[in-house]
């Protein structure tokens, strides 16, 4: 259940009947105090000052056709025209008891579905990726998998770069190295090695750039030779990638690759579309885009290149391809696109232009969802020591083998293969957790030993108490069914940390719908970290299995632990971390 939902109908009912506009957004919001009771409604005041009456006496009207019997045991008025609202702690348990019992948690679907089209990771098929592509494809994928969880249809969209310019001084090489009789796998094995061995050729050995430029001309023109191999290096190229999706535990296959070549075939369709309509103009050869929208503060309109004076199309004749594909052939209700926040203008040019040109209709939301860098602990891009581009694989490694150090200190009892299996999920899990809990919108300080650390907000942290709530009930010998099938009044929600502990669980819809509209896995993470919190919080104040514990109390506890522990493994879960029974 989405409690603040749930309460803003409530309330939005009690405004209606009370005279307030009906646009009246009644501001539910978990109270910062107990004292202030459970939740809050704060949109009086808004009202109060349109109407121009007192807010305090229009808040008491609201109150007095607010209609929560069961489900909260007091109402009151705070301060210049806030509602406090105090929930029935027996309503709290009705719902803990049907959470527990459900698969989802309580979690409800979507009332009305979307199509959701979403953009990310991209690499670029000609090299390796790097550190620069961990936020896309991780932020992209969280959201993906929270999308899904509320019942949406959710298509996966890989953009990723595998045409262009570059490709004939690549394909060029590429052809040289399999007439030395070198096998394509072996050639390819080091992407970066390749890119800079081809690019040398290109910039210093006679007659090699123009081979290149003529194996631009093939391809594009589809030569059956050169179109093979470019789907040959393509393919080896994509088995790179896939390596790090597996490592990153990331739900991206290659059946959701949707690369710029396969907008190929619509670009001369785009320009000509864009012409006819007059949103298209020719200058200096070229045909752009101005776009007064978008005028700096001198009034100059931004300018769109659509096609080249040499007749080459850019990114943006493919991203208004993409457009109009997702819209009308796929029927996205909704876009969303990660990329690293340089891509901003381009991607408000694209949104604007493509609204004019009908490629995307008003009815189809647009999210262009930018995020920081990652930065070194010097406060400069992440980099090697030599200023070098750090592969991701790399990265992940290491995580890997710095988490295995740690595990094997902690647990020097475990075997080898079991240290292996808890430093893969802690390593990688601690690379996520760490990107995934920053504001998206913002540069972060890289820190090996802040995100593998097992205090405070880490991945670690979490996963650690997930695995002793696994312990608790090891010691209890109780049967999981039992607590899963509870009946509502078995369930005391008695001590402050109990309800506390309640009350966060009862949030966690709240928490994944905030997390799907703003594009925010740092939400979710916050959430988790709180719910981890007052667990042991709760946990050191109300004593599970002592001995002067009575059966009853010690069965609605355990309940609450069952419940925190499989909403800490779903919401790591949609974050792409996982768990294991013992750390």
């Amino acid at each position: 259940m989405n409690i603040s939902k749930f309460l803003s109908a409530k309330v939005s009912l009690a405004m209606d009947a009370a005279g307030l506009p009906t646009e009246t957004n009644p501001v539910i919001a978990p109270s910062a105090r107990p004292q202030f009771g459970d939740y809050q409604a704060n949109g009086v005041m808004s009202a109060a000052k349109k109407l121009k009456t007192n807010p305090r006496e229009l808040a008491a009207k609201v109150v007095q056709h607010l209609d929560l019997d069961g489900v909260a045991t007091k109402i009151e008025l705070a301060g210049p025209g806030f509602i406090n609202i105090h929930l029935d702690e027996k309503w709290l348990s009705l719902q803990l008891a049907s959470a527990v019992s459900d698969e989802k948690l309580g979690v409800t679907e979507r009332e009305v579905p979307q199509t959701v089209v979403v953009d990310y990771s991209a690499p670029n098929l000609a090299k390796e990726m790097h550190v620069g592509h961990l936020r896309s494809t991780i932020i992209g994928d969280a959201v993906v998998r929270a999308l899904e969880f509320r019942g949406d249809k959710v298509i996966r969209q890989n953009h990723m770069g595998d045409w262009g310019t570059q490709f004939g001084m690549l394909l060029t090489h590429f052809s040289d190295e399999l007439a030395s009789n070198e096998v394509a796998e072996t050639a390819l094995s080091d992407l970066e090695n390749f890119y800079r061995e081809a690019k040398i050729r290109f910039d210093t050995e006679d007659g090699f750039s123009d081979r290149a430029r003529e194996n631009v001309v093939k391809l594009q023109s589809g030569d059956a030779y050169s179109t093979a191999l470019w789907q040959q290096f393509i393919d080896i190229s994509i088995a790179h990638s896939e390596e790090v999706y597996r490592k990153l535990n990331v739900t991206l296959a290659r059946s959701d690759i949707m690369g710029e070549s396969a907008y190929n075939h619509d670009l001369p369709a785009v320009v000509n579309e864009l012409m006819m309509k007059g949103i298209g103009e020719e200058s200096d050869s070229a045909k752009v885009v101005f776009i007064d929208e978008l005028a700096n503060k001198a009034g100059d309109p931004s300018v769109l290149i659509i096609q080249k004076s040499g007749g080459g199309y850019l990114y943006a004749t493919t991203d208004l391809s993409a457009c109009r594909y997702r819209s009308h052939d796929l029927k996205a209700d909704r876009i969303i696109i990660f990329t690293d926040a340089r891509q901003t203008l381009h991607f408000n040019q694209i949104e604007v232009v493509a609204r004019q040109a009908g490629f995307l209709p008003e009815s189809v939301a647009y999210d262009h969802c930018p995020f920081g860098m990652m930065m070194g602990e010097d406060g400069k891009p992440f980099k090697t020591r030599d200023g070098g581009t750090i592969k991701l694989i790399g990265l992940l490694d290491e995580a890997v083998s710095r988490a295995s150090d740690l595990v094997a200190v902690k647990n020097p009892e475990y075997d080898s293969e079991e240290i292996r299996k808890i430093a893969i999920k802690v390593g990688i899990g601690a690379v996520k957790y760490a990107d995934l809990s920053k504001n998206r919108t913002s540069d972060y300080i890289f820190n090996w030993k802040s995100m593998l650390s097992f205090e405070g907000a880490t991945a670690p942290y979490l996963q650690y108490a997930y695995s002793r709530i696994q312990s608790i009930f090891l010691k209890a010998n109780v049967e999981i069914a039992n607590c899963t099938n509870i009946e509502s009044d078995k369930l005391k929600i008695i001590e402050l940390q109990e309800k506390r502990l309640a009350l966060q669980l009862l949030q966690f819809e709240d928490v994944l719908d905030a997390m799907t509209n703003e594009c925010a896995p740092n939400l979710l993470c916050n959430y988790l970290y709180e719910l981890a919190s007052l667990y042991m919080s709760f946990y050191e104040a109300c004593p599970i299995l002592k001995d002067d514990v009575s059966d009853e109390i010690k069965l609605s506890r355990l309940t609450l632990c069952l419940l925190v522990s499989r909403t800490l493994k779903q919401g790591l879960e949609l974050l792409g971390i996982e768990v294991m029974e013992r750390m």
